[in-house]
């Protein structure tokens, strides 16, 4: 690739990274602030979990979506109109007055992110060979580094000096900024062969999606009704039963499944699910343990959870040298294995634990999630073809989506329960540990496939030293 495309490719990946960045921020922010919400709406903390999982999953539902309309109307129009209605949404989520309304505005942010960031990786896709893909994925991956680092600080500053409604005013500028850049670097491009929409299966993943979260969030609730519970939760999983069944005989579905063909696509979305779910709540749980366990303020919370993210941006450097010497399989085995030691870990800490012992863990703990992180996410396509990456694109934005937001739900769950069998309304350190237990677990069994994998899996893409002219 010549000079000046190079540069272009890279301020592109900048620019999908800083819509990613911008995501992301209203995915991790409300964290922190969730005890502060839970005050201002009268509800029990872990409740405010259905906010950040309505928002994902909403992501998830919604993100098939968004390549039969690019392929409509244009990768231009969608993206500037996608990241106009996030920002307008992030405004309103900061006008709700109740936990209804909040978690309805959390749905349109969904949804417009599900058309924003899925449809920016695409085009970066599209003009990246095999030889540069990990020096792009590595651009695309730093907002899902970066923005947990600013948001658990940003949102304890915010929280404390202000309140929770300004965690969400902060995308505004971003926002702003990001549709005049759009406007400038995004290309105009539609399908040269139009297909016809799969309403039957766009409603049976919505359906079967959608049921599965609502009975998460029921399962969260203080009181829990048991009948909408297992209607939702029957139905959703039947739904999506039926989806997939249609997805593997339809011309022409709205989410094409023959990437699961590939060994280092299924390893990258089953093991990987587990362990992008397991990482994603322990963000979510640690906030909650520190302010309603622990009673820090938002703001000494949002300072130690810092730590997890410093060891992400520390470990960064050296993700491509250990790719190069070790591979693919054994950077995914040990990454796993020391995200289940430092969980486990996790559950032996108390307020009494000196502070740098605290920090150290959780840095190890950070490096170790972005480590995984990275390889993860390029091994899933390190032996797609390049006429195969829309369909594979679109199918790995929905299951991350869907991994990150139902990971979160189950420590809502599990912290409830926990609350519940103790008689209490709050959650105590005995359910946090609970919740951190069952994310090992999580990663436990990420790690055993990691260990069933191929060993020469993602050799396609592995970074390799470059030769001397």
């Amino acid at each position: 690739m010549d000079q000046p495309r190079q540069h272009a490719a890279t301020a592109l990946a900048a620019l999908v990274a800083g819509t990613f960045f911008m995501e992301l921020l209203d995915g991790t922010i409300v964290s922190t602030a969730a005890p502060a919400i839970a005050r201002s709406f009268h509800v029990p903390s872990a409740t405010v979990g259905i906010t950040v999982t309505a928002y994902l999953v909403t992501l998830a539902v919604l993100v098939p979506i968004s390549g039969w309309l690019t392929d409509r109307v244009g990768t231009k129009t969608v993206f500037v109109v996608a990241i106009l209605a996030f920002t307008v949404a992030s405004a309103l989520c900061a006008a709700s007055g109740s936990l209804p309304e909040l978690v309805g505005w959390r749905i349109l942010q969904g949804a417009a992110g599900a058309l924003m960031v899925p449809v920016g990786r695409l085009v970066v896709l599209r003009t990246t060979g095999k030889d540069d893909l990990v020096r792009a994925i590595a651009i695309l991956t730093w907002p899902a580094l970066a923005a947990p680092i600013v948001a658990p600080f940003l949102a304890g500053v915010l929280v404390d000096a202000l309140s929770w409604h300004w965690i969400f005013l902060v995308n505004v500028p971003v926002g702003v900024l990001a549709i005049a850049t759009a406007l400038v670097l995004v290309p105009q491009e539609r399908a040269a062969q139009r297909v016809p929409f799969d309403w039957r299966g766009s409603a049976l993943a919505c359906a079967g999606l959608g049921g599965l979260v609502v009975a998460a969030s029921l399962l969260a609730l203080a009181q829990i009704p048991i009948a909408a519970t297992l209607i939702f939760g029957i139905g959703g999983a039947v739904a999506c039963w039926l989806a997939v069944r249609h997805f593997r005989r339809a011309e022409h579905p709205i989410l094409g499944l023959e990437a699961f063909r590939l060994e280092t696509f299924r390893v990258s979305h089953a093991g990987g699910s587990l362990f992008r779910g397991a990482v994603s709540a322990i963000p979510f749980v640690l906030p909650l343990l520190f302010q309603d366990a622990w009673g820090w303020s938002a703001l000494r919370a949002g300072t130690a959870v810092l730590w997890v993210f410093v060891g992400n941006l520390g470990i960064k450097p050296a993700t491509t040298p250990l790719l190069r010497m070790f591979g693919y399989r054994s950077v995914v085995i040990a990454s796993t294995a020391v995200a289940v030691v430092t969980t486990v870990a996790m559950v032996a800490v108390a307020p009494t634990t000196p502070f740098w012992m605290l920090a150290t863990l959780l840095v190890i703990s950070g490096a170790a999630r972005s480590t995984g992180f990275t390889a993860y996410n390029t091994l899933a396509f390190a032996d797609v073809p390049q006429e195969s990456m829309t369909p594979a694109n679109t199918l790995s934005s929905t299951l991350q989506q869907v991994a990150s937001g139902f990971g979160i739900a189950v420590a809502a769950v599990v912290l409830r329960a926990a609350a519940t069998l103790s008689g209490g309304s709050q959650a105590s350190p005995a359910a946090y540990a609970a919740a951190l237990w069952v994310i090992a677990a999580l990663l436990a069994a990420a790690c055993l496939e990691g260990i069933l994998m191929s060993r020469g899996a993602g050799e396609r893409v592995r970074p390799r030293r470059r030769q001397s002219a």
